[in-house]
């Protein structure tokens, strides 16, 4: 008598199997190509093998009463990528692409933190660093679940987005990312969110390293830090990692596919 198949794994990541078949082909994806402009090429990607990454945008970054304020930082320019993304998220998650969140969430004893990764946060070792808690409300520094490092309010996490704890400024560094990326098929990454010049290009760096296609968002990521770090983001990008996009070019590039009904 035939059994059942059942599925194991994340699609298109998965088997189906019974208790004597393990059929282990992993259909493929249906395909959706868009036409996407870039700064330096014109892209056919496919939006089914896409996620795109949104990296730090953190109270702790961005608001003004988070750490970067804290320690004198003009947080504004952080903030310049807050309404970009707001607009093109649900655009994203109405096509079906994976919205990854990729934020700093200590543990709150830091034994997997390194003292020179806690010396960029409390370079003197008296100041307001990793896990400790802000004057301003107590919250602990990039601590996870605390204020301090969740998504600030304007722009909304839905349940169907997927969360990542990073230790280090490479999301990729000691994290599952690399393993979810490819157990969702996902071959190409849309990068947003701050700073570029630190944590959004790491991140990207080793994406490219291994493997994945790599498009920064330009108007979806920033920085507080000088103007020439985010020239110098740019140019590397464009001549190492990927390429330079903007949020009107991945509306273009989406509208088209929904008036040629993904043809």
């Amino acid at each position: 008598m035939n059994q059942p198949l059942r599925m194991l794994g994340v699609a298109p990541n998965a088997w189906m199997v019974n208790q004597a078949i393990a059929d282990i082909t992993r259909p493929p994806k249906t395909p959706y190509p868009v036409i996407l402009s870039t700064e330096t090429k014109t892209l056919r990607l496919d939006l089914a093998k896409t996620a795109i990454l949104v990296i730090d945008m953190q109270n702790d970054f961005c608001h003004p009463d988070g750490w970067l304020a804290h320690i004198g930082v003009d947080v504004t320019p952080a903030r310049q990528a807050i309404a970009p993304l707001k607009n093109l998220l649900p655009e994203l998650r109405a096509v079906n692409v994976p919205v990854i969140w990729i934020n700093w969430g200590n543990r709150p004893d830091l034994l997997n933190i390194s003292a020179a990764s806690r010396h960029v946060y409390n370079p003197t070792g008296d100041g307001v660093g990793l896990g400790d808690p802000l004057p301003t409300n107590g919250a602990k520094v990039l601590a996870a679940g605390s204020w301090a490092a969740a998504v600030v309010e304007e722009l909304t996490q839905l349940p169907e987005d997927i969360c990542v704890d990073k230790y280090r400024m490479s999301g990729f560094w000691d994290t599952p990312l690399d393993s979810i990326l490819r157990n969702l098929g996902i071959t190409t990454l849309l990068f947003a969110g701050v700073n570029a010049d630190q944590c959004v290009l790491t991140t990207l760096c080793d994406a490219n390293f291994l493997g994945y296609d790599c498009i920064l968002i330009k108007d979806c990521t920033a920085t507080t830090s000088p103007d020439y770090c985010w020239l110098a983001t740019l140019y590397n990008v464009k001549q190492c990692f990927g390429f330079v996009s903007d949020s009107q070019a991945i509306f273009t590039a989406i509208n088209h596919l929904e008036s040629t009904g993904g043809e």
